[in-house]
């Protein structure tokens, strides 16, 4: 199979992260392209979260990088991994913000062997201030950046969301951080450092709830299955399941009223403008959970479908991939590892016109799977190889 052009490739990266936020960032990098090179400490069998190296967390996270273990904290091994810099266009990392510094392989340090270095970080609350230095995961930043005070049902206290948000959403911002500093360096022929923390994308994702607030003074609050600020829009129980609908402003709650055979709600006051039926939402709600539990999903999914009004089911995760549209997009693509046999991983929601994803993406590497090859191509023979090995360098 020959593995098709990719617009990331002839960069190389140097991945000196962990955990899931850097990851993130680094696997847009190699799943478009980039040369890949994860810098592991010696011994390295699980992430430093203990996730297991065969898991699915891990295997996801870190597919099409090649592995080089290096102790960074032996002369040899931080020797090792800036001569490996003078060559890179990216270094990631995602130590709490005091670490690289003691490492010596924060932004100023590899910048002196390389001007034209693009450096990516993510830490929990930046790279400076008050909180500098303070430990961050996910569920902490939810918690911090007010995510859990609008999620759940009202009264029912804070609730998390299902999916580590934060990270991923940092990671993703930090990668298109990284394709900025590079379309600049084409101009200026300088690299940058780049950085976002955990709570910075926390807040970037509030977006309106968050502009509720600054524009408006509104704080708002924990709606469960209800849209924050539209009535008509929600989580229903059918006959045989659940689904969502969005029948928001007038056109689609005329649309919605008419197919569902619930013409009532259209000659009712409390219902007749939008405001009204957010103001009425408990009784309208009421009413609706009505109408929709006589009939199945397909009914109602068909039916709205049919008149235009947006609906769909409530899937767990087996249905999701079984769904046919899915299927057709193609985002769960398979992986051949020479240790664990076939896999399939989250492949990428992005498509762009000129480029051919790859039917497989590359396998997660074991520990220091490449380590005679990175070495090899910074000209290391084998008795220097096994000479940094018996040192612990390596």
């Amino acid at each position: 199979m020959t593995t098709p052009r990719l617009p990331l490739n002839g960069f190389k990266v140097l991945d000196l992260t962990a955990h899931r936020a850097g990851p993130t960032a680094v696997r847009q990098l190699a799943d478009w392209g980039a040369d890949v090179i994860k810098i592991e400490p010696p011994g390295a069998g699980a992430d430093v979260t203990g996730s297991r190296r065969d898991g699915p967390d891990f295997q996801n996270l870190h597919r099409n990088k090649r592995s080089l273990t290096l102790n960074l904290k032996a002369p040899e091994g931080l020797k090792i991994f800036m001569d490996l810099a003078k060559s890179a266009d990216v270094v990631v990392e995602n130590y709490k913000s005091t670490v690289k510094y003691k490492l010596g392989v924060d932004y100023e340090s590899v910048k002196k062997v390389n001007p034209r270095i693009v450096y990516g970080s993510i830490s929990g609350f930046g790279q400076d201030g008050p909180y500098e230095g303070r430990a961050g995961v996910d569920q902490i930043a939810q918690g911090m950046g007010g995510l859990m005070s609008i999620t759940g049902h009202a009264g029912g206290g804070p609730v998390r969301v299902g999916i580590a948000i934060n990270d991923t959403s940092a990671g993703i911002l930090l990668a298109n951080a990284i394709v900025l500093a590079l379309l600049d360096r084409e101009r200026t022929g300088e690299g940058q450092w780049v950085h976002t923390s955990l709570i910075e994308a926390q807040i970037f994702m509030l977006d309106f709830q968050a502009a509720r607030y600054l524009i408006r003074g509104e704080v708002p609050g924990q709606e469960g299955n209800n849209h924050p600020t539209s009535a008509g829009t929600g989580m229903f129980q059918t006959a045989d399941g659940y689904i969502n609908v969005a029948a928001s402003g007038d056109n689609l709650w005329k649309k919605f009223c008419e197919a569902a055979d619930a013409k009532d709600l259209l000659t009712n006051e409390d219902y007749a403008t939008p405001a009204g039926r957010v103001k009425n939402r408990r009784e309208l709600n009421a009413r609706l959970a009505e109408v929709i539990r006589k009939h199945s999903n397909d009914y109602w999914v068909d039916l709205m479908l049919k008149v235009g009004v947006p609906c769909g089911p409530i899937n767990t995760i087996d249905k999701v991939f079984a769904d046919p549209q899915v299927r057709h997009l193609g985002i769960a693509k398979p992986v051949d590892h020479p240790k664990y046999g076939p896999q399939k991983v989250v492949g990428q929601p992005i498509h762009l016109s000129r480029y051919e994803q790859p039917e497989k993406l590359g396998h997660t590497p074991e520990p220091g799977e490449h380590n005679v090859e990175v070495l090899k191509g910074l000209g290391y023979d084998d008795k220097a190889i096994a000479e940094l090995h018996a040192k612990g360098a390596i």
